[in-house]
């Protein structure tokens, strides 16, 4: 089950009078106003107007913590996607220190499957895909249905309360259609595997997922939050990268694996040199209840 959603160009650079004010993109709440991240966000109040290149522009409609901002813009919809891709860069983590993103970021950060723009961030372990290695998955007759999650900027936020129960996931917006539900309930009836293609896929799936582990048609948003003693549902099987410390992602493979597990995994990729994050490797896991 992989995750088809796009990446926009959703990191945008511009100014309020002579401050220069750089924002990200993370949830889209209206066909006008999306929920941002902006820096320095200090610099901001309610019903300042933020100038982008291009003559777009937005207000300031809301201020919230963390650096979290509502901006309405002047135009709105399909207007709005085409002044994005005009004026907007891909949103590349910010681990990513090599500076602005460069023309190949445009296809490296969108993976094999991506159809319906929305996401601010790539479903990573969608990079590892290619067209030979789906000729090869379907030549050993893995089956493969998508599912739509609009990936926020929020999944790059570490965990910082004491208590992680504390911490507030930011919502995301999912959609899994009959057809995709019925494929995956039928693989299950027969004894088959279900393989999440990344943490949103996963996530998006036990979002959906009645407590018999059938999964239903669904649309909406999900903010789903799964830590160690998550009783996981659907998925025996997930394909993910390495991923930040301290991250909810993190939490979620230890979930998923067990926790001495992924920290016997890290080390020996740390000590193996693997590459992390985004841009980085992956590793196959297997449910800790999974023979």
């Amino acid at each position: 089950v992989v995750n088809d959603t796009r990446v926009i160009p959703a990191r945008l650079s511009g100014r309020r009078g002579e401050a220069g004010i750089e924002v990200t993109l993370h949830k889209q709440q209206e066909s006008d106003v999306w929920r941002a991240f902006a820096k320095p966000a200090r610099r901001l109040h309610i019903g300042d107007r933020i100038d982008f290149p291009g003559d777009l522009s937005a207000s300031v409609q809301q201020k919230g913590e963390g650096g979290e901002v509502i901006l309405a813009f002047d135009q709105a919809g399909g207007e709005l996607a085409s002044a994005l891709e005009a004026v907007g860069t891909m949103p590349l983590p910010p681990y990513i220190k090599r500076g602005q993103p460069n023309s190949a970021d445009s296809d490296d950060y969108q993976t094999v499957f991506a159809t319906h723009p929305g996401a601010v961030a790539a479903p990573t372990a969608g990079l590892h895909f290619t067209p030979s290695v789906l000729t090869a998955l379907k030549a050993r007759g893995v089956d493969r249905v998508a599912i739509t999650l609009h990936v926020g900027a929020g999944t790059f936020l570490p965990v910082r309360s004491d208590d992680v129960t504390d911490h507030v996931m930011h919502a995301e917006w999912g959609s899994i259609s009959a057809d995709a539900a019925a494929a995956v309930n039928r693989t299950r009836a027969r004894g088959g595997r279900v393989i999440a293609g990344g943490t949103t896929a996963l996530r998006l799936l036990e979002s959906a997922a009645a407590a018999d582990g059938t999964v239903k048609q669904f649309e909406g948003d999900t903010d789903l939050f799964i830590l160690p003693g998550y009783r996981f549902k659907v998925v025996r099987q997930l394909l993910t990268n390495f991923h930040l410390p301290k991250s909810t992602l993190f939490m979620l493979v230890c979930a998923f694996a067990g926790t001495a597990r992924m920290k016997a995994a890290y080390r020996h990729a740390v000590a193996a040199e693997y590459r992390f994050y985004s841009y980085g490797d992956a590793c196959l896991l297997n449910i800790q209840d999974a023979a």
